[in-house]
């Protein structure tokens, strides 16, 4: 394999793993990490979908909660319409990724790095990007999303009712659980296979590539409790 040679960079560096982004998890391997010269984007699918230029940038360093399973690197930035805590988790050793992400070239370029070069016309502010960035992390329409928990919560409200009232003697899950599972796999799947579905529940300048990891995982897992749900209520009841 032939050496880099001197003051070059790597291409791109693309990683899967976790994220937290505040309060948010999400778990192996529904977030991805893509690192080139010009920018820095960690796609954590609904909890978050963040990038950065080399300025917003104040450091990245290794970061270890839990050796091997809770480990990854913290992102130090001062964008503030995103959340503060910025951590990608990898399985891979920390201080490698960080090496990683330095052999980009990313890091040259952040004005904390003494080695900074301003006004270079490929680090510039990029504008479209900054005002993504001002819409926060958050790829969901907030209308969309508020609508969707509340419809969520209403269907299986739907089987309590029923067991609370007296017209099942036992409690068990039937077609208010059946209809928000329905939903949950029906939407996701519209948003694989149609871009008018997906400008209807993204913000602006979103696109499919934000939550295509994470609709594929809702997608399988809500198709399983279909058919999970529909073997129960066929042989058990």
């Amino acid at each position: 394999m032939d050496k880099k040679k001197p003051g070059t960079y790597m291409d791109e560096l693309r990683l899967t793993g976790g994220a937290r982004l505040g309060m948010a998890n999400a778990t192996f391997p529904l977030a991805s990490l893509k690192v080139n010269e010009n920018r820095l984007e960690l796609n954590a699918g609904i909890v978050g979908n963040l990038t950065f230029q080399p300025s917003d940038i104040i450091s990245i360093e290794a970061y270890t909660m839990i050796p091997i399973i809770g480990q990854g690197i913290k992102i130090n930035h001062r964008v503030s319409s995103y959340k503060e805590r910025v951590i990608f988790w990898s399985f891979k050793d920390p201080d490698s990724v960080v090496r990683q992400i330095r052999e980009t070239g990313f890091l040259k370029h952040t004005k904390n790095n003494p080695e900074h070069i301003p006004d270079i016309p490929n680090h510039m502010p990029d504008r479209s990007l900054i005002q993504k960035q001002s819409k926060g992390g958050f790829p969901l329409k907030m209308g969309f999303a508020v609508g969707a928990i509340i419809a969520w919560n209403l269907f299986f409200l739907i089987d309590f009712l029923d067991f609370f009232s007296g017209e099942k003697k036992d409690f068990s899950l039937g077609i208010g659980a059946f209809t928000a599972v329905g939903l949950l796999f029906l939407t996701s799947f519209l948003s694989l296979i149609s871009t008018g579905f997906c400008q209807l529940i993204l913000k602006e300048g979103r696109d499919l590539q934000d939550i295509k990891r994470f609709a594929v995982f809702v997608m399988i897992v809500s198709g399983f409790m279909l058919l999970n749900l529909g073997i129960f209520s066929l042989f058990f009841k």
